[in-house]
């Protein structure tokens, strides 16, 4: 927090002259907003929760008392944001150490000392100041490693779909469904008692089930038509080749991350029957998180198109599913996939990088709402979810077609509908090669667009451009509106690392 900027205090209290008293010894250092009464100080809360550095509370009103105040701020989570400090000339045990255990951090005895009164209001400000720094650090350290973990595990599997030609939206899609199902499960089987963290993290191992096919020859892997037994025998050995691969990874083996990881390697190909591969497994014999990949799988593959077959449409895939064409289920998940097999489109239609961002504060928010000696986390995530909330409802209004432009690694990724309308992917990873896609723009018009996103500064970040964009197979000339955003470098250099855009039809100009 920025030390230049005055601290505001809000001093409840139901008497004027005490409330003069207070203000006459902070003003000189603080902002001081007044309240007469606890329902007026907590209307003001609901206003300003983030702009209040600390409360001093009178634990004697009329009407709703301090104690009141403090179950209410406790009920918000306002108590974990903003020090309160008690004042009374009340010395009785019993109500000192209620107000304690509703969170009050100190107490301040009338009638009123200066320095006593002072000493007491700085050094609670800096100390919630301190471990407000801590906890956005520690918290920015866990969103890094966070972060990295997906990162690393998503480059590891995009190099096996890159080498098994497979659609770079398959991790994605096995990642959704087996979330979608597990969060089915828990609740249809007593027997399967996961956290949601449990369900995160076996979703993130689900995106390294295929790995041992880096082990596979390309020959093989790609191969256009009907494997050979002798071609099936080497093909089926990439479930154990991933296992061993795990299985040498220098980490503890009881890591969940690893331990279901291997799980998943080695058994996706596993039946509920017994005739799966490589070990034979039978029924229950087969870890739960390699049965959920293991539909999850065959779902995705039905649906994708690959080098040796079409697509299949939604409701022909699962209807295979459900009639045992593509291997025997546990019948508990059949039920589990009829639940959630309605909304295994709109889920795969509906994904946004925002979204992605929100899904990753709502995990680390599930780690550390329940660490109580940081109880601010709480506070802190659930404001930062609302903002992702609120930003995706106000996108969703707008009137033209959003996108991000990251920077490193360059890509342009788009939402749902406006890549549909520009007839392109979701996500552009291969920027310098976009003008492939003429029905989106041409090379020169592109190569004029990129050009433009670099021509921003750290003072200057919000900029239009007009390009001409083939949107719904028309022609259009359109204004794009650029809002760049900057960081810095470790030597203080400031970079841009992405840009939010809005492109609309240009108003007076005819589609062509």
């Amino acid at each position: 927090m920025d030390s230049s900027i005055r601290k505001k205090i809000l001093i409840v209290d139901d008497v004027d002259l005490n409330r003069q008293l207070l203000a006459g010894l902070l003003e000189d250092y603080y902002d001081i907003i007044e309240a007469k009464d606890g329902n007026e100080a907590l209307l003001i809360l609901q206003e300003k929760t983030t702009d209040i550095s600390l409360i001093l509370l009178d634990m004697i009103m009329p009407g709703r008392d301090g104690m009141e105040v403090l179950k209410v701020m406790n009920e918000n989570g306002w108590i974990n944001e903003i020090p309160v400090v008690m004042i009374s000339s009340e010395t009785m045990p019993d109500i000192i150490r209620l107000a304690y255990k509703l969170g009050a951090t100190d107490f301040i005895s009338r009638p009123f000392d200066q320095v006593v009164v002072q000493t007491r209001v700085r050094n609670t400000i800096l100390l919630y100041d301190k471990q407000r720094r801590l906890s956005e650090l520690v918290a920015e350290q866990i969103l890094e490693k966070t972060r990295n973990n997906s990162l690393l595990i998503a480059v590891l599997s995009h190099i096996v779909e890159f080498r098994n030609g497979e659609s770079g939206m398959h991790i994605l899609h096995i990642n959704i469904i087996t979330h979608l199902l597990l969060r089915t499960l828990i609740k249809k089987a007593s027997q399967y008692e996961y956290l949601e963290k449990d369900i995160d993290i076996i979703s993130t191992a689900s995106t390294m089930h295929d790995i041992g096919k880096i082990s596979i020859p390309d020959t093989i892997l790609n191969k256009p038509g009907k494997f050979t037994p002798e071609e099936f025998n080497i093909m089926k050995q990439h479930a154990m080749n991933g296992a061993l691969i795990l299985d040498k990874v220098s980490f503890k083996k009881d890591e969940p991350l690893l331990k279901y990881a291997y799980e998943i390697c080695r058994w996706h190909h596993e039946r509920w029957d017994g005739r799966g591969y490589p070990d034979g497994l039978k029924g229950d014999e087969i870890p739960i998180s390699a049965q959920v990949v293991s539909l999850a799988d065959v779902y995705d593959a039905l649906t994708s198109e690959r080098c040796y077959k079409k697509a299949f449409p939604h409701k022909k895939a699962v209807d295979m599913i459900y009639n045992n064409e593509c291997g025997s289920f546990n019948p508990i998940l059949l039920e589990c996939l009829r639940d959630v097999e309605d909304e295994l489109p709109s889920e795969f239609n509906r994904f946004t990088w925002n979204h992605q961002v929100e899904s990753d504060f709502s995990k680390i928010y599930e780690i550390t709402s329940k660490d109580e000696e940081h109880p601010m986390y709480s506070q802190t995530f659930r404001q930062i979810s609302y903002e992702h909330r609120k930003c995706n409802f106000f996108e969703s209004l707008l009137d033209g077609i959003v996108f991000e432009y990251a920077y490193n690694p360059r890509m342009l990724k788009f939402r749902p509908d406006g890549a549909k309308k520009l007839g392109i992917p979701r996500i552009i990873a291969d920027l310098d090669n976009a003008g492939k896609y003429p029905g989106f723009v041409n090379q020169e018009n592109w190569e004029y667009i990129q050009k433009q996103f670099y021509s921003g500064s750290p003072d200057k970040t919000t900029f239009d451009i007009d390009a001409d964009l083939t949107i719904d197979g028309k022609r259009t000339h359109c204004q794009i509106s650029i809002q760049q955003i900057w960081n810095k470098t470790t030597d203080g250099k400031p970079i841009p690392v992405s840009a939010y855009g809005l492109a609309r039809p240009k108003k007076g100009m005819e589609e062509k």
